[in-house]
């Protein structure tokens, strides 16, 4: 399963690099069933002025559109960043079989790191959970674009100082 968790994370990490190039917090997801991919999601909210066009909750769209079914029965989701609570609660509803994810979000992560939504004994329904699969290699593409936007902002300023 490691190696089959691995070739989908780097499908997900390069829906991530889209989500980059369009100006957006770099997290690429997808949705396997049958070692099939039903739904690809990448970071949009910025650019379709959705809080909830998460990467995440558009692979569950499609996912859904693809089966004819808000149940995603059988299904595997990867995503490079922990989800947040929005998205944990869809895998929930959507019943997803599976969550692998890469790097742990401390601030806002919903899949054990500050909450745990998808393991919480109140929910109607179980999650199986994988976590930190490419998790430097994930972690490290946010790093990299938050470092990149602060260098933005500070050259911003400079250039506006001397005008």
């Amino acid at each position: 399963m490691k190696q089959q968790d691995e070739y989908w994370m780097r499908h997900a990490l390069s829906l991530a690099r889209r989500a980059w190039e369009q100006g957006e917090v770099p997290v690429g997801a997808v949705l396997v069933q049958n070692d099939r991919v039903i739904g690809e999601g990448w970071n949009r909210p910025i650019g379709q002025h959705d809080p909830t066009a998460h990467a995440e909750i558009m692979a569950l769209r499609q996912g859904g559109k693809v089966l004819e079914n808000y149940r995603l029965l059988e299904t595997t989701l990867y995503v490079t960043l922990e989800p947040c609570v929005m998205c944990a609660g869809a895998m929930v509803h959507s019943r997803i079989t599976r969550l692998v994810y890469g790097a742990h979000d401390l601030k806002s992560g919903a899949a054990g790191s500050l909450l745990d939504v998808l393991g919480h004994p109140g929910m109607n329904h179980q999650v199986e959970l994988a976590s930190g699969v490419l998790a430097e290699e994930c972690a490290a593409m946010l790093s990299d674009f938050f470092r990149m936007r602060r260098e933005e902002k500070k050259a911003l300023r400079q250039a506006q100082r001397q005008s």
